[in-house]
């Protein structure tokens, strides 16, 4: 069988700094808001180019918070409107509807699964607050269109961040693009926890200092509570582990971006349609796309998952269910959403690590080639 994505063999690389991370500090015996998690917000604040990291429980939280502060802080208001991408994961959504905030899908851009941002502005109303960008599956979002709206309208620019740590939108990292973003750590992710972990970057101070207070009780200073806060904290043993995955993240990366240059060159049955490129280039060289996820489409999805399963290559589908199909939010269910839709009836993703093995890459193509 070969795994959509081997996690002990990926987590078994990075040994023994990992064992040595979780022993230094179980041996501390300071297991939250301790030295581990100031080290990791320093280190990942630098390595995306915002003046702060705060870490939080996990990515929904994330974005709740940074959502949450900017209420807090007078610049949002129950009813605000923030435009979304209808082809999501449903937590970039969760996070907007658990404010009381009203979510405005907006329909992605076939080719890249990212919203289509020549949609965005007809979408835009005197209630809208911000935009939240999805960098999809490890694909660079931004776009000068979307840089000319939020200037246009005076809008927050809000990244889900949570598939493509590592990204680049020109010579900055994705997470440093807009006026905040939100991480997951989610052990499959690029930069993976061993439990859920998530973080918030920006260079605002004022929305940072009123984000970490609000994960913390709503306090900055202990028992004195200055917001009707949550529990949503980094703890020292995650922090730990992700400063060791952190420092080979790029390389691993890069990995990532050679599984997907073979894909690319040797899936050639037309009954697959392929991730499409940004540019000629050859996909290793391209680092607007971390290949969180390889994704095809294909219209007979179904068939194809069950097939390859059949053959021993494991396989995923994100997501199944679009986001205004789903029964919490019945409301949406009659929308007309034809490519997200379309998009989800036909999306599958391939195994993708930065363990492959060449033979298993090889083996993938060759099956999927001789599908019929």
């Amino acid at each position: 069988m070969i795994k959509f994505i081997d996690l002990k063999k990926i987590n078994d690389s990075f040994d023994p700094q990992l064992s040595q991370a979780i022993r230094r500090v179980l041996d501390s015996g300071w297991y939250l808001l301790g030295k581990e998690v100031k080290a990791f917000e320093e280190e990942y604040a630098r390595y995306i180019g915002t003046e702060h990291c705060i870490g939080v429980a996990n990515g929904l939280d994330a974005l709740r918070l940074i959502l949450r502060a900017y209420i807090e802080l007078g610049q949002m208001g129950e009813g605000d409107e923030v435009i979304v991408p209808a082809n999501t994961y449903i937590a970039s959504i969760l996070a907007i509807t658990d404010n009381r905030l009203r979510p405005v899908l907006i329909e992605p851009d076939i080719e890249t699964y990212n919203i289509n941002p020549f949609l965005i502005e007809a979408g835009i109303t005197d209630r809208t607050k911000a935009i939240m960008v999805v960098h999809l599956y490890g694909r660079n979002v931004m776009h000068p269109e979307i840089e000319r709206l939020v200037d246009k309208y005076n809008l927050k620019l809000i990244e889900d961040n949570a598939q493509a740590q590592g990204c680049l939108y020109g010579d900055k990292r994705t997470g440093s693009l807009g006026h905040s973003a939100g991480h997951s750590f989610y052990p499959g992710k690029n930069l993976g926890a061993l439990g859920d972990a998530g973080a918030v970057t920006t260079n605002d101070d004022e929305l940072a200092a009123v984000v970490r207070a609000l994960g913390n009780y709503g306090s900055s200073k202990k028992y004195v509570n200055d917001y009707r806060g949550l529990n949503s904290r980094l703890d020292e043993i995650q922090a730990a582990i992700l400063r060791v995955k952190l420092a080979r993240l790029d390389e691993d990366n890069q990995k990532r971006r050679e599984v997907a240059d073979y894909y690319s060159r040797n899936i050639s049955t037309p009954a697959i349609v392929l991730p499409a490129r940004d540019t000629k280039q050859r996909i290793a060289s391209l680092k607007s796309h971390v290949w969180h996820l390889f994704v095809v489409r294909c219209q007979e999805r179904d068939r194809l998952q069950s097939y390859l399963c059949e053959m021993g290559i494991q396989t995923l589908i994100h997501y199944p269910i679009a986001p205004h199909k789903q029964k919490a939010y019945k409301d949406w269910s009659g929308m007309d959403m034809p490519v997200t839709e379309s998009i989800h009836r036909e999306v599958l993703s391939l195994p993708m690590s930065p363990v492959m093995l060449s033979e298993e890459m090889r083996q993938v193509c060759d099956l999927i080639n001789r599908f019929k």
